[in-house]
């Protein structure tokens, strides 16, 4: 077999049907890229030898962009070889995620990681820069282990499981971070709220900020007030500056039980709360007797 030509001729098949207006064409290109991939390890003698050998690679990047152009690089051809291996190894192509989307994901080392996103962003329809950007801050490594095992084995998952740790909050206007106020950090998470509840997870919706409720004769304020419809509960969010102390999780407790008693429906689940501290302190949840209580620490970027 004269794998080059092999190769051209499924390229060149590629761009004639990328120029047809039909949804179809990004399902194509991925199972063409599949496909050179496929060649390309065969070409170079079997996975093994395709590891520590380029130079085929090498050549035959030369001679498609003599032939086609300058689209096929060394790079895009062993982005193609990796994709192949992945998709025997892994999951078929997804349809929701583009070439553009794969090349992002690629270059990661860990399958388990690939897979996440690959997940979130079928999903959430996320771009390829809402993917880069998500991939950069490390949100997969910034997940519970036992999220992942979760996700690797396929198992249900909870409100909870993908608060990320630490929680990244965007300083939009150089606040100077060792002299932050619990009022400053809620306005940074407040001007970038969308990007908040992401770092939270799938499904939150905002309910409101400083939110009064009165218990007995005195009025108190939760920091923030969210709803997950995913999992149909309400989630106290409250931020501290400090290091965690036992007191913040009293705190919260009452907040908590006065929103499943006088707010939430019959049908709504209980309300989980959220403490967000500069530092936290695992051993005040590990005592603590209500486990809808969770942490995080947050890093002002």
């Amino acid at each position: 077999m004269n794998y080059y030509n092999e190769i051209k001729n499924k390229l060149i098949n590629n761009e004639v049907y990328k120029r047809v207006k039909d949804y179809s064409k990004n399902r194509n290109e991925l199972n063409t890229y599949y496909e050179v991939g496929k060649l390309l390890i065969e070409a170079q003698g079997g996975e093994d030898r395709a590891k520590y050998g380029d130079g085929l690679i090498k050549e035959y990047s030369e001679k498609l962009t003599k032939d086609l152009g300058k689209k096929y690089s060394i790079t895009s051809l062993k982005y193609m070889r990796i994709f192949y291996l992945f998709v025997e190894k892994s999951q078929p192509p997804a349809d929701q995620l583009t070439w553009s989307h794969y090349c992002e994901l690629l270059p990661l080392k860990d399958i388990n990681e690939i897979n996440y996103y690959i997940k979130i962003t079928s999903e959430q329809c996320l771009s390829k820069r809402k993917l880069r950007e998500r991939i950069k801050n490390k949100e997969y490594q910034r997940l519970d282990d036992n999220t992942k095992l979760k996700l690797i084995n396929k198992e249900e998952v909870n409100v909870s499981d993908f608060i990320k740790n630490p929680i990244i909050i965007k300083n939009k206007y150089n606040y100077d971070i060792e002299n932050i106020s619990e009022k400053i950090l809620q306005r940074l998470i407040i001007e970038d709220i969308e990007g908040f509840m992401k770092e939270l997870g799938d499904g939150f919706c905002f309910i409101g900020s400083e939110y009064k409720i009165k218990i007995g004769s005195t009025y108190n304020y939760i920091d923030l007030l969210l709803f997950n419809i995913k999992f149909n509960c309400y989630v106290v969010i409250e931020l501290k500056v400090c290091e965690l102390k036992k007191e913040h999780i009293g705190q919260i407790e009452v907040y908590m039980n006065y929103i499943d008693k006088h707010i939430k429906s019959i049908n709504q689940d209980k309300t989980i709360g959220i403490i967000i501290s500069r530092r936290d302190n695992h051993y005040y949840i590990e005592y603590s007797s209500d486990n809808r209580i969770y942490t995080r620490d947050y890093v002002i970027s």
